[in-house]
């Protein structure tokens, strides 16, 4: 393999440098008019050595930001925020099985799928997996009616709520998946 003294040429026979009124062969790649997307990589630049040095000492990376996004994209941890849909702990799946509840990985992984499929209630009406999701929480069964959501709602807020026992506030976040889940199922369909 034969190395070039400068990293980053390129073998473009023919190609002209981009740089106004020059005629040297344009062997260095430069970011175009038009940046990178969705529909791709954008336009670049081809120039000659001489162009490409000048053209990257007046680059500016930050140009146009704020002072804010400018301390992010410095930050050793700039890009680490965002989950990458195969690393998030769900996977992109809406709910993670509860490993510890099953005895095959592969009884955890059919139940998941199971969970996002729409079932259909006895009379006929479809139930998302939101609503599935929710009548979990509150530990209802897929038939439940409006009176058995209100009645079992009314049970678990008298349960969670720190007014009513005794000013133990360890399960707010209980509380709140049960206030949730209720609003969601009082507007579903299939409890008309």
């Amino acid at each position: 393999m034969k190395h070039d003294r400068f990293h980053g040429r390129h073998d473009t026979r023919g190609r002209c440098c981009d740089w106004a009124g020059c005629a040297e062969p344009g062997e260095f790649r430069a970011p175009g008019g038009r940046s990178g997307g969705f529909d791709g990589p954008g336009d670049y630049r081809w120039l000659c050595l001489d162009h490409v040095r000048a053209f990257n000492s007046g680059y500016d990376y930050f140009d146009g930001m704020s002072p804010e996004e400018i301390f992010e994209a410095q930050s050793s941890l700039h890009g680490w925020a965002s989950e990458v849909r195969a690393f998030r702990p769900t996977a992109g799946i809406d709910g993670a099985p509860r490993w510890a509840d099953f005895a095959d990985p592969l009884e955890a992984i059919s139940a998941r799928a199971r969970m996002r499929k729409p079932a259909e209630r006895g009379d006929g009406r479809v139930v998302t997996p939101e609503e599935r999701r929710a009548l979990d929480v509150l530990g209802l069964p897929l038939d439940a009616d409006r009176r058995a959501l209100r009645e079992r709602y009314a049970q678990l807020v008298h349960r969670y709520h720190p007014d009513r026992n005794g000013g133990d506030r360890s399960h707010e976040t209980r509380l709140r998946e049960v206030v949730e889940a209720y609003q969601l199922l009082k507007k579903a369909r299939a409890l008309a």
